[in-house]
């Protein structure tokens, strides 16, 4: 689907958005048309109703903007210490085995090796308070997944990566995540 189709702008978008727009088009239908096609034009709005339901259920358990930001700023103001707890109880709630590096292993940019189902993934979280974010740290978590011979990398922030380091993460294929 081209990402500036109809149907792509309206998947995300507000479900309800798919869902009142067949309900105006439906309205337009039944007031222009003859009496024996409005069945037909209300027919063409299923398109958008589909498109609202699958919206619907891709938006039906995630959190709104609002309760995203609040958990952000309460993230930004806990220590090191608290973060890495909440960070690893979270990996152990999503089934992951997690095994902390601080003084094991190679020294290096990742402070987690969590793995599942034989997937092992190297994650870089210390630096999540800083408000921008560059390629060194995540040249160095590549470099610390090569020497380890990890499956995968993830960089853990609560700020902006540069342009480089975005680029860089994407190249290499490191999941870039806000700890949320």
């Amino acid at each position: 689907m081209a990402p500036n189709s109809l149907f792509a702008v309206l998947l995300r978008n507000p479900w309800w958005v798919s869902f009142l727009l067949a309900a105006v088009i439906s309205v337009i239908c039944a007031a222009l048309l003859p009496k024996d096609l409005v069945v037909y034009g209300v027919l063409g709005t299923f398109p958008f109703l589909v498109i609202g339901c699958i919206a619907l259920s891709r938006q039906w358990n995630k959190p709104s903007a609002a309760a995203v930001q609040a958990e952000v700023e309460r993230m930004a103001g806990l220590s090191w210490r608290d973060f890495s707890k909440e960070l690893e109880a979270k990996f152990i709630k999503q089934g992951f085995e997690v095994e902390r590096l601080a003084g094991k292993k190679a020294e290096g940019a990742a402070d987690f090796l969590i793995s599942k189902a034989g997937q092992r993934t190297l994650v870089a979280a210390k630096r999540y308070k800083a408000a921008n974010h560059g390629i060194e740290a995540l040249q160095a978590l590549v470099a610390q997944q090569e020497s380890l011979g990890a499956d995968k990398a993830m960089y853990v922030c609560l700020g902006a990566l540069s342009e480089q380091a975005e680029t860089y993460a994407r190249d290499r294929g490191i999941t870039v995540g806000i700890a949320s």
